[in-house]
């Protein structure tokens, strides 16, 4: 479908729900995977947010999640936008959809704003994490959104699952002996099931470009309930310091890298101190976010081998993915 099919469709689905496009689509920059599109409304500005094309890998990109998510969230979590939208039928864009309300606001991965300082996004970062774990899933509707028991070992079967299917002729050595040790050291859940954002590192909050502020928590898609220190392994993954392989630099997803960035181990402390709690040990669930990582990067490398995604950088993330699943096997038990 083309930009001017789409919006055309768009509109003709949209009006009788009482939202009257006014606009062309927009694409807005950042995503590697979901594709998001500012569109007008006479309501006013709005976000279209859909899957990438192509295959999509098991529980990826799910777009009714990501509706009862936000749904449910935003009139407790002020930085989450209001969900105006959904629509679960293919034949009008091609794949479910959902319409969000559009916040203004930059995405910040590996590079920072002139003047800005990596601590003090970690901090805006954290907070919110804080904040969404501080909630009650029940109180708030989302007391049914997942299974947190068991979270440990049903992550690992499925990032299994998924690890054998990006790579249907065997998976690499480093790959096979991560989930080999994972396997036989899967702990228990560490306290009380929290919501789960799922991949709150920094460029999922939209941020005011001068002062830093946060203006919207985006990217719901993978939300659930389980121990609060996934989500923050989850950080730790993307969080590479400068004494890491020079291969995983390349991962650039997080200003770790930023002369003065906090470390891995100021990511946790700094977690605790925000208020955040105990997040119980994190070995296991950084190494498990490890394995997610880089099977999720392995994913958007297939998707560019068959031509469903386009853009330079997806060529290296072969390599990379590699490097950190290394990083794992030899980091495994050792931090943070």
């Amino acid at each position: 479908m083309s930009a001017a099919t789409d919006r055309d469709r768009l509109a003709a689905w949209a009006a009788p729900r009482g939202l009257i496009v006014t606009g062309a689509l927009q694409p807005l920059s950042g995503g590697i995977a979901n594709r998001n599109e500012r569109i007008d409304l006479a309501s006013g500005p709005a976000v279209l947010r859909r899957p990438p094309p192509g295959v999509l890998a098991a529980g990826a990109s799910d777009m009714a999640r990501e509706w009862k998510v936000v749904s449910a969230l935003a009139p407790y979590l002020p930085l989450v936008p209001r969900a105006l939208a959904f629509c679960d039928d293919p034949a009008v864009l091609g794949t479910p959809f959902l319409l969000l309300e559009w916040r203004p606001g930059v995405a910040i991965a590996a590079s920072l704003p002139p003047g800005a300082d990596a601590g003090g996004l970690l901090d805006t970062t954290l907070a919110a994490m804080v904040g969404l774990h501080a909630l009650d899933p029940a109180a708030v509707g989302l007391g049914d959104l997942g299974k947190p028991e068991g979270f440990h070992a049903r992550q690992l079967k499925g990032w299994t699952a998924r690890a054998a299917a990006v790579w249907p002729e065997g998976m690499p050595a480093a790959a096979t002996a991560l989930v080999e040790r994972l396997t036989a050291a899967i702990p228990p859940e560490h306290g009380a099931p929290v919501l789960l954002h799922m991949d709150l590192k920094p460029d999922n909050l939209l941020v005011d470009p001068a002062s830093l502020a946060p203006r919207a928590m985006i990217d719901w898609d993978m939300a659930t309930r389980g121990p609060r220190g996934f989500d923050l392994a989850v950080l730790l993954s993307y969080w590479i310091e400068p004494g890491d392989p020079p291969a995983t630099h390349a991962l650039q997803a997080v200003p770790s890298l930023a002369p003065g960035a906090p470390s891995r181990a100021d990511v946790v402390a700094r977690y605790r101190t925000l208020g955040g709690g105990d997040p119980g040990p994190l070995a296991w669930p950084l190494a498990l976010a490890r394995l997610r990582l880089a099977v999720a990067w392995l994913q958007l490398y297939r998707k560019w081998q068959r031509g469903e995604v386009v853009g330079d950088r997806y060529a290296g993330f072969e390599p990379l993915a590699l490097a950190v699943l290394a990083h794992a096997l030899d980091q495994f038990g050792s931090e943070p």
